[in-house]
């Protein structure tokens, strides 16, 4: 299959496409943009115009990368960084669905689904294999960890921890065992992972609970260490669970 360029496609001078791409009609892939192979953009879809920014300066060189096997459908845009030299990063494999958009500086990692609608804001990060619903928006420099689940019209303005099931303002309702199951994690895994969301949930301060968990039992997989790790590192404090959620920040 070759590179196919649909009637009415604006692809800019200087866009990097590579081997076979589609771009269908009415798609705009401005010169800041980088797709891998294998992508397909749909009718409407902006990639790499400018961020919505107002001090931004358009004279900057800066780009929107997109990985390999990405589909972004109907009307999704993705902005470019602020930053001269940098990117805004979308993974491979990611399904940005009807009228979602990623704005600057977002780092979107690899088999990502946004659903129709979903909005990230500037510098937010997006963990491998995260589910992101309908009409959900995540606030600016929030961090949706690996595996998490984000319920359509959610407003998350906090960090949402790897395999976290979130919705409505920032409130946890568990685990994300179904996605735990469908990535064919060992029964050992997911044990620790319960017995680390427990822990963390626990008590009121997630930063803390975390670190003294860490310390204090044997963590013998990746991922609950990094379930664990995640709660050491950002600055909005963290999603709680429904009864906590009117709570102070962590």
């Amino acid at each position: 299959m070759a590179t196919q360029i649909h009637p009415t496609a604006v692809v800019e001078e200087g866009a990097v496409v590579g081997a076979d791409v589609t771009i269908m009609a009415h798609a705009v892939v401005t010169r800041h943009a980088r797709l891998g192979d294998r992508v397909v953009v749909h009718p409407g879809a902006v990639i790499g115009g400018d961020p919505q920014y107002l001090k931004f300066d358009a004279a900057i060189p800066s780009y929107v990368t997109v990985g390999d096997d990405s589909v972004l459908r109907e009307n999704v845009t993705l902005n470019r960084s602020i930053h001269a030299g940098q990117a805004t990063v979308i993974g491979a494999r990611c399904f940005f669905m009807a009228g979602s958009h990623a704005a600057h500086d977002c780092v979107v990692a690899d088999d990502v689904v946004l659903a129709n609608n979903a909005l990230l804001a500037g510098h937010v990060t997006v963990g491998a294999f995260t589910f992101v619903g309908g009409g959900a928006a995540i606030h600016q420099f929030c961090r949706i960890g690996a595996g998490a689940m984000v319920a359509g019209i959610a407003r998350i303005t906090r960090d949402v921890p790897p395999c976290i099931l979130v919705a409505e303002r920032d409130e946890v309702s568990g685990l994300n065992l179904v996605g735990l199951k469908r990535r064919g994690w060992p029964r050992a895994t997911v044990l620790e992972i319960k017995e680390a969301y427990r822990a963390v949930y626990a008590v009121g301060n997630a930063r803390a609970a975390a670190a003294a968990h860490l310390a204090s039992v044997e963590i013998k997989s990746a991922e609950a260490r990094a379930f664990l790790e995640f709660f050491a590192d950002g600055k909005r404090g963290f999603v709680r669970p429904v009864a906590r959620a009117e709570g102070g920040h962590d």
